[in-house]
C-alpha cells in the first residue's frame, strides 16, 4: 500500500480552507476538510488515478478533484505520494511551482 504524505504547504492550505469556510459555519468547514482528506484515500491502491496537471505536464505530478478543490500529489515511489497542495479550481495555478 502506498504512504500518502502531507507536505507542509498542504497542510496549510487545509488550514486556510477551514479558517475561510469557518467564518460562515465551523461545522461545514470541519466536513469539507474531512472530505478533502478522504478523497485521497483511493490514492493508496491506484497512485495514478489522477490526471496530469495541465499546467506542469509532468507525468509524475497529478491531481485529483474535490468539489471545486484540485489536490495536487506528486508520485514520489510506488510506495510513497507526496499532497502537494489543494488547491482552489478558481484560482490560477500556473504560477506555482512544484
Amino acid at each position: 500500500m502506498v504512504q500518502i504524505n502531507w507536505t507542509i504547504q498542504a497542510v496549510n492550505d487545509l488550514k486556510n480552507i477551514a479558517d475561510y469556510i469557518s467564518k460562515d459555519s465551523k461545522r461545514y468547514a470541519k466536513h469539507q476538510v474531512s472530505k478533502l482528506k478522504n478523497r485521497t484515500n483511493i490514492l493508496k491502491k491506484h497512485l495514478h488515478f489522477g490526471r496530469v496537471v495541465p499546467e506542469f505536464n509532468n507525468e509524475n505530478i497529478r491531481e485529483i478533484i474535490e468539489g471545486s478543490y484540485r489536490i495536487v500529489y506528486k508520485i514520489v515511489s510506488n510506495k510513497r505520494i507526496d499532497i502537494l497542495t489543494v488547491h482552489h479550481s478558481s484560482r490560477d495555478m500556473s504560477k506555482r511551482t512544484f
